[in-house]
């Protein structure tokens, strides 16, 4: 079965996360647990998961650097959760990442053009920062 546009744009979302926060050498910290890695050994973490909020999922401000162990098994058995909650607070302000919660469950439709944009940006933007690592 052929990719959707949504996927897609999910996939291109998690590699611009990882490779906008790495350093000009293409590491990067998880925003969990501190470790740090290269952007293609990291993932592209979701604060609110993707599944639980059409509105939040393909939002930048959604998706940061994790590792494997903190994205998969820590977020939903560990204390990643909490961690990932800490570091968006100290980031982005409990104002905002409360303002995100509230808004979780609000629904938000996308069309074709939309996915579309939003590959195309994100690849402009993937493209940049690869230009920028040595």
């Amino acid at each position: 079965m052929p990719e959707t546009l949504r996927a897609k744009a999910m996939k291109k979302l998690q590699l611009l996360a990882r490779i906008a926060a790495a350093d000009d050498h293409g590491y990067v910290d998880c925003v969990t647990c501190g470790i740090t890695k290269h952007y293609k050994e990291m993932d592209g973490g979701h604060f609110i998961p993707k599944g639980k909020s059409s509105y939040w999922a393909l939002e930048v401000e959604n998706v940061h650097p994790q590792c494997k162990a903190c994205n998969n098994w820590g977020m939903k058995h560990g204390a990643a959760a909490q961690a990932y909650t800490i570091w968006m607070i100290d980031y982005y302000g409990k104002d905002f990442v409360e303002h995100m919660l509230e808004t979780q469950r609000k629904v938000r439709k996308l069309y074709t053009a939309d996915y579309r944009d939003m590959i195309k940006q994100f690849t402009k933007d993937i493209k940049y920062h690869e230009a920028r690592i040595s």
